[in-house]
C-alpha cells in the first residue's frame, strides 16, 4: 500500500488526503472566527482598492483597533456568560473624567480603574443579586454614568494635569506602536490566558452554556458573573485612561461611537449572545475589521451618523449568518410550512362534510382512524 492511500472499514482503499481534508473541515467546524476572517478580507480590499491611506496611517488605524478592541475584550468576558453590559461606553466616559479631576494623574488613574471595578460590581449586584435583566440594568447605569460625567466635568473636557505625560503617552515606542496598542496586546494576551488556562476562565463558557448545570457541578456561578462584570468595568476604565492620556483631556461625550463598534467587534468575532461560545481570537479579528472601516470611512469624509448606519448593518448582517439563527429559521420556516399544509388538509375536509352531509362523519371518523394509526 502506497503511502499516500488508507484503507476504509470495508476494504476500500482511499487517499489520505481525504481524510485531511475532512479533519480540518472538523477543525473549522468548531471555530467560530469564519465571520470576522470574511470581513477583515473585505475590509482590506475595501480599503486597498478605495482608501489605501489607512495602511499608511499606522498611529491612527492601530490607535482606533486598541480603543474598540479592548472595550470589546472586557464585553467578551461578559456575554460569554449570557449577560450584556451596555454601560461600556459610559464607564470610559466617566473614568476618564474622574481621572482629569484629580491634580495628580498617578492618583486619578486608581481611581478611574477602582471606579471600573465598583461599575462592574454595582452592575453584577442588579443583575445576580437583585435579579434585574442585564439589558435592564446596565442600560439604567449607561445614562447614569453619563449624566455622571457630564456633572462631574461641568459639561466641558476637563484637562489632565500633566500634558506633557498624556502627549508623550501618545507617541511610538515600538516602531508605530503606541502605549495604547501595548496596552490593548496586553490585556488580550492577560484575557486569553484567563479564558483558556485559568479554571475560573474556562467557568466562564460553562456558566453561559448552562446555568443551571453550572451550579449543579459546584461552579460558583454568582462570583463568576460578577467577575466577569468587573472585567468589563476594569477594562473600560482603562480604555478611558487610555483615551484620555492620548487626547490630554477628558470629554464627558466620549465613547458614543465605541459602544456599537465593541459589540458588533464581539458578535462578529464569533461571541454567542446567549453565551457559552465565542473566542478572544475572534474579538481580536472582529475589532480589526471594524477599526480599520471606521478610519476608511473617516478618511473618505463618511460622517459618524452614516458610520454608524454602516455598522449596524454589519452587525445585523452578522447575527443574520450566525449558524444558530438560520437554524432556529430554517425550522421556524418548516414549522410554519407544516401548520398551513395542515390546515389546508383540514380545511377540505370540512370542506367535502359541508358539501355531502351524508358522508361528512364518515369522512370524520375515517381521518381520525387514519390519524391513531399513524400515532402508533
Amino acid at each position: 500500500m502506497s503511502a499516500t492511500e488508507s484503507t476504509s472499514p470495508a476494504g476500500e482503499q482511499t487517499p489520505a488526503s481525504d481524510g485531511l481534508i475532512e479533519r480540518g473541515r472538523r477543525i473549522l467546524s468548531r471555530r467560530t472566527e469564519g465571520r470576522a476572517v470574511g470581513l477583515l478580507m473585505v475590509v482590506w480590499v475595501f480599503t486597498l482598492l478605495f482608501e489605501p491611506l489607512v495602511w499608511t496611517s499606522y498611529e491612527v488605524t492601530l490607535g482606533r483597533i486598541a480603543l474598540v478592541g479592548l472595550v470589546a475584550l472586557g464585553l467578551t468576558a461578559v456575554i460569554l456568560m449570557g449577560e450584556l453590559d451596555l454601560a461600556v461606553a459610559s464607564t470610559l466616559a466617566v473614568a476618564g473624567v474622574i481621572m482629569a479631576s484629580f491634580d495628580n494623574l498617578l492618583l486619578g488613574v486608581i481611581a478611574a480603574l477602582a471606579t471600573g471595578l465598583l461599575v462592574g460590581a454595582v452592575n453584577a449586584f442588579f443583575v445576580v443579586i437583585v435579579g434585574i435583566n442585564s439589558f435592564i440594568a446596565t442600560l439604567g447605569m449607561l445614562f447614569f454614568l453619563r449624566g455622571a460625567a457630564f456633572v462631574i466635568s461641568g459639561e466641558q473636557p476637563v484637562r489632565i494635569a500633566d500634558v506633557d505625560a498624556g502627549i508623550a503617552f501618545g507617541q511610538p515606542v515600538i516602531g508605530p506602536l503606541t502605549p495604547r496598542m501595548l496596552i490593548f496586546i496586553v490585556a488580550f494576551v492577560a484575557l486569553y490566558i484567563f479564558l483558556s488556562h485559568i479554571r475560573v476562565g474556562r467557568e466562564f463558557y460553562a456558566v453561559g452554556g448552562n446555568r443551571q448545570a453550572a451550579r449543579d457541578a459546584g461552579i460558583p456561578v454568582t462570583r463568576r458573573v460578577f467577575t466577569g462584570f468587573m472585567i468589563s468595568g476594569f477594562i473600560s476604565a482603562l480604555a478611558g485612561v487610555v483615551n484620555t492620556l492620548e487626547r490630554t483631556a477628558a470629554d464627558p461625550t466620549a465613547g458614543s461611537t465605541v459602544l456599537l463598534a465593541s459589540f458588533a467587534a464581539a458578535i462578529i468575532g464569533g461571541v454567542l449572545l446567549n453565551g457559552g461560545r465565542g473566542s478572544v481570537f475572534g474579538t481580536l479579528i472582529g475589532a480589526s475589521a471594524l477599526g480599520m472601516l471606521q478610519v476608511a470611512l473617516t478618511l473618505s469624509g463618511v460622517q459618524v451618523d452614516v458610520q454608524n448606519i454602516v455598522i449596524g448593518g454589519v452587525l445585523l448582517l452578522a447575527v443574520i449568518t450566525d449558524p444558530a439563527s438560520l437554524r432556529a429559521a430554517t425550522v421556524t420556516a418548516r414549522s410554519l410550512m407544516q401548520g398551513r399544509a395542515a390546515q389546508q388538509d383540514t380545511g377540505g375536509v370540512r370542506l367535502f362534510a359541508h358539501r355531502h352531509p351524508r358522508w361528512g362523519p364518515h369522512v370524520h371518523r375515517t381521518r381520525e382512524m387514519t390519524r391513531c394509526a399513524s400515532d402508533t
